[in-house]
């Protein structure tokens, strides 16, 4: 199972896929807000969305799984 993790800690602002989305390697999944400043994060891997683990306006800290994919 492949995972996408968060590369800081901040706030869930905005989740750019839904479960059974597929996801490409670069691809912005995820906008975190940190400081008053808007971070995209992106996946360094391709898959489908299986399983969200975040929700809007929850805190996360850095390495935090944020998705879970499997093979398209």
């Amino acid at each position: 199972m492949k995972e996408i993790k968060t590369t800081m800690a901040g706030n869930v602002w905005k989740i750019q896929v839904a479960q059974g989305d597929e996801v490409t390697a670069g691809q912005e999944v995820v906008i975190l807000e940190s400081m008053k400043m808007e971070i995209p994060i992106s996946s360094e891997v391709e898959g489908v969305v299986e399983e969200i683990l975040i929700e809007e306006g929850s805190f996360v800290n850095e390495e935090d799984v944020l998705f879970k994919l499997k093979d398209k």
